[in-house]
Order: structure tokens, then sequence, then C-alpha cells
């Protein structure tokens, strides 16, 4: 499998990691060896967090080490740690009904999974929430609908107006047993170590290479994945097999000799789990080129059996897209789905008017290795990946060969 090589090699790939900046170097010297075009990287400036040495401990009623990790962008503990009684919540209404039991304690939220883009919030606001009401520390159930006791990472936002405490994820199972402990009436105590540190900002960049067009040369059709990942696993998942089919498409356009109308620009972002940082810096830096991008490709969420497109624009360019999705027949990938809610960088654009695409694939388990450990190889299939490649080239090259643009909003 021609990804398991930077992914193997490279390991997982944090925005300010040296691991990410010589994966984008060896991508670099990839792209160039398969004959692409205008193969450059584009830097972008970037904040650094390292998690460091961390750890969870039940402390009582009986001493149990907690799986945890850290959130992004968590302060950290003092040296010693954090030595607490804990309270559990599973929602934020009960935060509130609980509020005055918070002060000098941790807080436990063991939210239901219900789905991601409706359970994050948790991740995300849990921290500044149980700091509102004077908590000094939160432990929050990872955002995951299935778990071997596998925490789950990713990024959380603070809020200036009250004061930053350390946050973490914990595994599902530890959540629920927390819970079962303080309905009982038992007292928790816990203790968190967290070494986390904030670095000078540093510069990264965005991976850039063409196959330029023969007609139309100065409008784009963009395919993108992100190159970057969290420091667990190996980013396989998220995103290497999004990141290798969108570089994979011109290589193999190339190898075939396919020239198009238009130019085909595979874009590797950057720094995309810490916040978009690399679409927003794109974005701005090519904010001229945006009347020219005929459709905007992204695939980050997952790369399993694939389905066919989920697209965002007009019903004039979803009837287009819809012809060009029967040419995938052979392989049951015609389906197309409708959303405004396309793709994580690409949604940078979402206000322009842009016609946005993403890879409709059986991803029903993509949340069981998100964010994670178990993000390896071992969750990617050859020949699965081979077909979401076929999409992927298929739709970005006739859309970049038609006689017509996509009809915009």
């Amino acid at each position: 499998m021609q990804s398991s090589g930077v992914f193997n090699k490279f390991g997982s790939r944090l925005a300010g990691t040296v691991n990410l900046e010589n994966a984008i170097d060896f991508m670099l010297d990839k792209l160039k060896e398969y004959g692409l075009d205008n193969v450059h990287g584009e830097e972008v400036n970037i904040s650094r967090w390292e998690r460091g040495n961390e750890s969870a401990t039940l402390l009582a009623p009986r001493v149990q080490k907690l799986a945890m990790l850290g959130l992004g962008d968590s302060i950290a503990t003092a040296p010693g740690g954090i030595v607490a009684e804990a309270i559990v919540v599973n929602s934020f209404e009960e935060l509130d009904s609980v509020n005055k039991s918070v002060p000098g304690k941790i807080v436990v939220f063991n939210e239901d999974w219900v789905s991601y883009g409706e359970t994050v919030k948790y991740r995300d606001y849990s921290a500044a929430s149980a700091a509102f009401y004077g908590a000094v520390a939160t432990l929050i159930r990872s955002v995951t609908p299935f778990s071997l006791n596998t925490p789950h990472t990713g990024w959380q936002d603070y809020n200036d107006s009250v004061p930053r405490i350390p946050t973490a994820c914990i595994t599902p199972e530890d959540a629920h047993m927390l819970r079962r402990m303080y309905d009982r009436g038992d007292k928790l105590i816990i203790n968190i170590t967290m070494g986390a540190r904030h670095l000078p900002n540093s510069i990264s960049r965005n991976t850039v290479a063409e196959l330029k067009g023969v007609i139309d040369p100065d409008k784009v059709v963009l395919v993108s994945g992100h190159l970057d990942s969290w420091d667990v696993g190996t980013g396989a998942m998220d995103d290497g097999g999004g990141a290798f089919i969108s570089w994979g498409a011109l290589a193999l356009l190339r190898k075939l000799n396919f020239k198009s109308r238009r130019t085909i620009r595979s874009v590797l972002w950057t720094a995309e789990e810490i916040g978009l940082v690399g679409a927003f810096a794109y974005a701005e830096r090519h904010r001229g080129e945006n009347q020219n991008f005929n459709l905007l490709m992204e695939s980050d969420e997952g790369t399993f059996n694939p389905l066919g497109i989920e697209f965002g624009g007009s019903d004039q360019a979803a009837c287009v897209i819809q012809e060009i999705l029967k040419l995938l027949h052979p392989i049951n990938a015609t389906s197309l789905s409708r959303s405004d809610n396309i793709g994580s960088d690409i949604m940078v654009w979402a206000k322009e008017g842009i016609p946005r695409a993403s890879l409709l694939n059986e991803n029903e388990k993509y949340f069981w290795y998100h964010h994670s450990d178990a993000d390896t190889m071992d969750v990617e299939d050859s020949e699965n990946l081979d077909k979401c490649l076929a999409v992927w080239t298929t739709v970005a090259y006739v859309v970049a060969d038609l006689s017509i643009d996509i009809p915009r909003k």
C-alpha cells in the first residue's frame, strides 16, 4: 500500500513536530518523482502544543489507573499534579444544577454519545464550563460510540473570561464506572498529572502539486486531505487515507497521461487538527483565486468502502455530479448525498458559494479509531483505498475536463 511508506516511516504528525515536517519533505520529494507540476510548500505560521508525561489515577474509593489523554491546548498541572475530590455529571444541564458543589473539585463528564457533531461539544467546552463554577480540572468521556478502554484526544476551547484548568479525556468504560461509584455515594478522589507545554510558534507548510490544465489553466479543481495528525496512533485513517487519494489522483492521471482543460491541484493541509490553520492561511493567500475554483474536494472522514460523493452546491451542480457518478457503477459508488456541511478544511470557503465535495464512504466505524492509539495502518484496507482513489480521480478529472464550469448557487 503506497500510503504506508509515509505513515510507517514517520508515525504521528502533530503540528509543530519534526515528524510532520519530515513527512512534508518526503511528500514534496515524492510528488516531484511523480512528475507533477508546480510542486512546492507554502509556509504557515502555527502554534505548538506538546502533551508531555501525563497520568490519571483513582485513589478512592479504591486505587485504579485511568487511561487518559490530555486534550489539545490544555495547560499543565503543577509538577506534583492535582489531587481532588471529583463529581460526575452527564450533561451541561446537570453541571448547572449542581454548581454549588463544583468549587475545588474535578468534574468528570459522562455524556451520552449521540453523534460526533452533537457530542463533541463536551470535549470542546467542558473545561471552560466547569471552570466557570470553580472546578480545578475536568475529565471528559471520550467522544466515541465504541471503546476497548481507548481514550480519544482532540482540540478543546478555553474561554478567556474564566481561568484555564487542566483537561483530559478518559475512556467510556472509566467514565461509566466513576458514575456508578458516584451514584452509590462513594467519595471519589482522583490524582491528575499533566506535563503539557506551549512552545514558541514555528513554520509549517501546506503541500501543493498540480496537473496544469491545457485550455483553462487558471481554473482549478482542488483535491485535498490533511497531512498532520494527532500525536497518538499513526494518523493513517485521520487523515492519511484522505491525503493519499488526494495526491494519488494526480499521480495516477500523470501515469495515464490524461490531460484536462482545467488545472487539478492537490493540497495536503497542515495543522488541521489544531484549528484548520493551514486552510485559513491558504484561503487568505489565494483569496484572488476564489472565482476560479470550480470545485473544492476534501476527504477527511475515512477511506472505507466508497459509496459516492457528499456534495454541497446548487441543484444544477448536483445534477452534473450525479451524472459523473454513473461512471462508477462498476464499483457501486454512484450515491450522491446533499449537505451544506461539507468537509473540515474546505468549510473555510463555505460562504463563498464554491461547490464542495467530500468522499461518501461506509465510515460507521470511523469514530471507533478517531484521535486514538488505534488509528494505525490496520484500519486501512488496500482494496477499499484503491476504490476510493478511483472515485476521487474520476470526479476530479471529469469536472476538470468538462466543457462548462460547475454552476454555482
